[in-house]
């Protein structure tokens, strides 16, 4: 989950990955003001469905790894497309866990 640093407005105005002070706020990143930080242009219920279709998405993932896990489901029974897909979604996870952040700056790594 993020930290986020909000101005005297109590508006977002950054992300971290790591708490940039004490008592830094920490929100889940489907929170409807972590998505406005990051989708400005998004519509309310545009925002909130896409929210939604994000969590659905890591449902089905999940899904997918305990039913190859306990050998109900080989990935080789679905199509390669949707192998494909699997395979780059836990590959960029894994990728993204490592990551500290995309920018340095003076809270430290941010986004």
């Amino acid at each position: 989950m993020p930290y986020v640093t909000r101005d005297a407005s109590g508006r977002i105005v950054a992300l971290a990955e790591t708490a940039p002070s004490e008592g830094a706020e920490e929100l889940p990143a489907t929170h409807p003001e972590v998505l406005d930080f990051v989708f400005v242009e998004a519509e309310d219920s545009s925002r909130r469905f896409l929210a939604s279709d994000l969590a659905l998405i890591r449902v089905f993932e999940d899904l997918v790894e305990v039913l190859v896990r306990k050998h109900v489901l080989a990935m080789t029974d679905l199509p390669p497309a949707a192998q494909d897909k699997l395979m780059d979604r836990r590959s960029l996870r894994t990728y993204l866990s490592g990551m500290s952040g995309l920018v340095e700056g003076d809270l430290g790594k941010v986004i």
